[in-house]
């Protein structure tokens, strides 16, 4: 046993967490290439090793994968100081280099000279497709920014091949990510690139990306869905994701047979950003002027935010919830009473339903059936759990909240 444990210590000593081992970076200049400040690594690498996250066989493992800012051109090699087939014959290393072959499209490098002459062709690369906003972010260190954001389809020359690349990321920053087929004509793709000067020549880097599918709506409408978004790492916390996500909105508000903007399995973080964009449309449209908002949700709400805007009932009920509270004074009893009791109405929904099951059930459960799912829907745990609810929601709509306000 004690030999065992031994051996098992001695091979651990070759296990690689992947999400270190994995070097990413978008590459502007050759210096880029060694410094380690432009480094950045996965979130998750569990679709490509696995739950554990882990590769076998290596110390000192990296994995190297590096891009030109714009094109995405691609160098991939892996490095390491030792394998464990050095110290142990009939023990097999992972295939590291084949796992990640089957996420990058072919046409990349591994020869780090030949990538960094890669980067003289930056200065060809521009953005696909068609121009729908510009904006500028204050930089401390390099002053006014400028990005971009265009709209792409499969048929922009070279598209299609950049979008390969590009979708790579997402393995390594959503938990749940696939690729698309992107050949279905249904798919539109929004870019945001950074315009930037190199040597006296304008250059653009890739920030981020919004896929979104045309749902068909009978007889004569579409539905547009987002499936995925994604700002690159080096780029976020600046404010782009709102910036892209207003600009899409923008853009399918002003084609008349659009229904409605949704959003396939949103993450928590998409629908904060979603309320917060939202939120800032809305806020002037009449049916949500501030005197409105104390007499409850409305009809007309939810009309002119269908019609103006796109936006479902479900949202715009959020967007009242938001500038309703905005609007209230919390420090008034009687005014913050009235606001819990209208957010809790609709968080109760699911709780109602569960009542209207128990009533069913009453007609073909057994009594020690019965008893067990009346434990499940306890009154007392309803309220704990739907106060529990009400304090999360409005947590997240006083961030929304001093946010709009740091951007008045």
């Amino acid at each position: 046993m004690a030999g065992a444990s031994t051996m098992e210590k001695k091979l651990a000593e070759y296990k690689c967490d992947t999400n270190d081992a994995i070097c990413l970076k978008l590459v502007r200049f050759p210096e880029d290439v060694d410094d380690d400040g432009t480094t950045f690594h996965p979130e998750y690498s569990h679709q490509t090793f696995g739950d554990d996250e882990v590769a076998f066989g290596y110390k000192g493992l990296q994995i190297q994968l590096f891009y030109t800012a714009g094109n995405l051109s691609t160098l991939f090699k892996v490095k390491y100081s030792s394998t464990v087939t050095e110290m142990f014959d009939c023990v097999e290393p992972d295939d590291v280099e084949g796992k990640i072959r089957e996420i990058v499209p072919a046409g990349f490098t591994c020869n780090t000279d030949d990538f960094v002459s890669l980067l003289e062709k930056e200065a060809n690369f521009k953005p696909f497709g068609t121009l729908l906003h510009s904006y500028t972010v204050h930089s401390e260190e390099a002053g006014e920014l400028t990005y971009q954001i265009h709209k792409a389809n499969i048929t922009c020359p070279g598209f299609q091949e950049y979008h390969e690349r590009l979708q790579t990321f997402l393995m390594w920053f959503i938990e749940t990510a696939s690729f698309i087929d992107a050949d279905d004509d249904r798919w539109d793709f929004f870019l945001v690139f950074e315009k930037y000067n190199k040597d006296g020549e304008t250059h653009y880097a890739t920030v981020g990306y919004m896929t979104v599918y045309n749902y068909y709506v009978y007889p004569d409408k579409t539905r547009p869905r987002v499936s995925q978004m994604l700002i690159l790492p080096p780029f976020q916390g600046e404010g782009h994701g709102a910036q892209l996500l207003e600009a899409v909105h923008r853009f399918y508000c002003s084609l008349p047979k659009v229904q409605d903007i949704t959003a396939e399995d949103p993450s928590e973080n998409y629908v904060k950003l979603r309320d917060y964009v939202l939120v800032k449309l809305c806020q002037g449209l009449p049916s949500f002027a501030a005197d409105k908002l104390h007499l409850g949700f409305s009809a007309d709400m939810v009309n002119e935010a269908q019609d103006k805007l796109k936006i479902n009932k479900k949202h715009a009920r959020r967007v009242y919830e938001i500038l309703r509270l905005r609007a209230t004074d919390m420090s008034d009893e009687e005014k913050a009473r009235e606001y819990r009791l209208e957010v809790k109405k609709r968080l109760f929904g699911p709780y109602r339903k569960n009542q209207r099951e128990l009533a069913k059930m009453r007609k073909c459960l057994r009594p020690e059936e019965l008893v067990s799912h009346m434990n499940q829907m306890d009154t007392r745990t309803q309220h704990e759990e739907l106060e529990k609810s009400y304090q999360v929601v409005v947590e997240d709509y006083r961030r929304i909240i001093e946010r709009l306000a740091t951007q008045a």
